[in-house]
């Protein structure tokens, strides 16, 4: 019965507040991006195998190398981000990149601190954060109270969900605007600024 059900977005077994689901469905997302296959092998009382199938990559290293050095990526001109992400490592890598590439960031990890640190900072430009969070506030949730105090405010999402999957299951409208995970400093970028510019 799990084995059905187990790369559905949102599907989990644990209970409320434990975690989302995002473990195999983001994998298994990844996994088809990639044109590749991810499969669960499980007998009761033997185990569970979960293999990856990815498409053989030959040569183009170096090609993909020189493309990322070599490509040019929009910049900010000075705007406030305010970052929220509950998982550290991306929260200070995100952040790390936003300020090199010219915007000033704030941070926050859950609903709460989101809300204290716009209370503290009036002029934020674009909300950007994570669709699942911990606590009582999703990403949604945190958009449309900054929103209401700030209407010029651009919101963007992050997710490891697909936009169809999100879209469809009621979590954003259908014009809101998705970054998928996982994503480069360049799709950030790019994404970051045509937000702001749209």
């Amino acid at each position: 019965e799990v084995l059905a059900h187990a790369f559905e977005p949102f599907y989990t077994t644990k209970d409320t507040g434990k975690g989302s689901g995002l473990g195999l469905s983001m994998v298994y997302g990844f996994a088809r991006q990639s044109k590749g296959h991810l499969a669960i092998y499980s007998e009761e009382g033997e185990g569970t195998t979960v293999k990856l199938y990815l498409p053989l990559q030959r040569g183009g290293a170096e090609q993909v190398e020189q493309v990322a050095v070599t490509a040019e990526v929009p910049r900010g001109r000075g705007e406030t981000v305010l970052v929220v992400e509950d998982e550290a490592d991306l929260l200070e890598i995100v952040v790390s990149q936003l300020e090199s590439l010219g915007y000033t960031v704030l941070s926050a990890r859950d609903g709460k601190s989101a809300l204290q640190v716009a209370e503290e900072n009036k002029g934020i430009d674009l909300l950007l954060t994570d669709m699942i969070l911990p606590g009582d506030m999703n990403g949604r949730a945190i958009a449309e109270a900054l929103q209401g105090q700030r209407p010029a405010m651009k919101v963007l999402y992050m997710s490891g969900y697909t936009e169809n999957a999100i879209v469809h299951q009621g979590r954003l409208d259908e014009d809101a605007q998705l970054l998928k995970k996982p994503f480069t400093r360049s799709e950030l970028a790019r994404k970051v600024r045509g937000v702001l510019d749209g």
